[in-house]
């Protein structure tokens, strides 16, 4: 019962709950059982306890799995985007550049990206596919960039310790949209202050151009602080298509098979989404995850 209330009431701060939120659905799983053990049991009492918290978190967690529509791309200019965090430089570069291929991406979102790992993707022609690129490499995970096959100049933002880079990218019917490649510090002991700063430095959608918000959130969409940064304009892809809960951390050749989605591509809810998927990506710790988003219809 108190996994969900924290969950129902946002009251998920500090360490370590933040991180806790994150199994939030095998809770539910968990919740679910229990309630069938105490019927079988007859003891009443429990099983409309746990069937009760059954059903509060099934009710936040199902709709990520049902999906709340795409959209058809008929008539409208689409962004393919993708994001990647390649595990410190450890990834294998041309895996990922062929996933740029597979889904003729026009945006690339790399975090921890390191010097060493930048020239691997040079050397496995990313550049001949997305020549604009933002790059703030370093030598461990703090590094971060931005890739695009459209012309594509840095915005000013926030200096954290793990790089957020942003930028607009010009479109070819004369239209922008602007983009953050997301990777704020993990909310582990000591670090939920900067984990909070990171989030709460995003900006809220609105204005023009739209925003995309792509990467590695360190976050889960029962984070409240997560779903305020939604609340603020967005939606998460992977839920509107019904792929909330396809888990993107660990990747699957790690000891532990994939369990939480923590990497997410929130859209400016003017966007249409169009496509959403996850992908393996060897030697990373973290699996890829492509969007395709639709602009609205010129002039709408």
């Amino acid at each position: 019962m108190a996994w969900a209330l924290v969950r129902e009431f946002g009251l998920d701060r500090g360490f370590p709950l933040v991180p806790l939120m994150a199994f939030t659905p095998y809770v539910a799983i968990a919740a679910f059982l229990v309630a069938g053990i105490a019927l079988a049991l007859r003891n009443w009492a429990a099983a409309g306890v746990t069937a009760l918290v059954t059903l509060c978190l099934a009710a936040v967690v199902l709709p990520r799995a049902i999906g709340a529509g795409t959209v058809d791309p008929a008539g409208r200019e689409t962004v393919s985007v993708l994001s990647s965090n390649v595990y410190v430089g450890q990834a294998d570069a041309e895996a990922l550049v062929d996933l740029v291929d597979r889904y003729d991406v026009d945006l690339l979102s790399v975090q921890e990206l390191t010097p060493k790992f930048a020239h691997q993707l040079r050397r496995a022609g990313l550049q001949r596919r997305l020549p604009n690129a933002i790059e703030e490499t370093r030598p461990r995970s703090s590094g971060a960039g931005l890739y695009s096959r459209l012309p594509m100049r840095k915005l000013p933002g926030s200096q954290f310790f793990f790089r957020m880079p942003r930028a607009v990218l010009m479109l070819p019917d004369g239209r922008r949209l602007r983009v953050v490649g997301v990777h704020p510090y993990p909310p582990g002991r000591g670090n939920d202050e900067l984990w909070r700063e990171g989030l709460e430095s995003l900006p809220a959608a609105g204005g023009d151009p739209p925003w995309v918000l792509i990467g590695d959130f360190n976050s889960t969409l029962d984070v409240s602080l997560l779903r305020e940064t939604i609340d603020r304009g967005y939606r998460d892809a992977g839920d509107v298509a019904g792929k909330g809960l396809v888990p993107t951390w660990p990747n699957a050749d790690h000891t532990l098979p994939p369990l939480i989605t923590i990497d997410h591509v929130l859209a400016d809810d003017r966007l249409g989404i169009v496509d959403y998927g996850v992908e393996d990506l060897p030697d990373s710790d973290h699996r890829s995850i492509h969007a395709e988003l639709a602009l609205p219809k010129a002039g709408g």
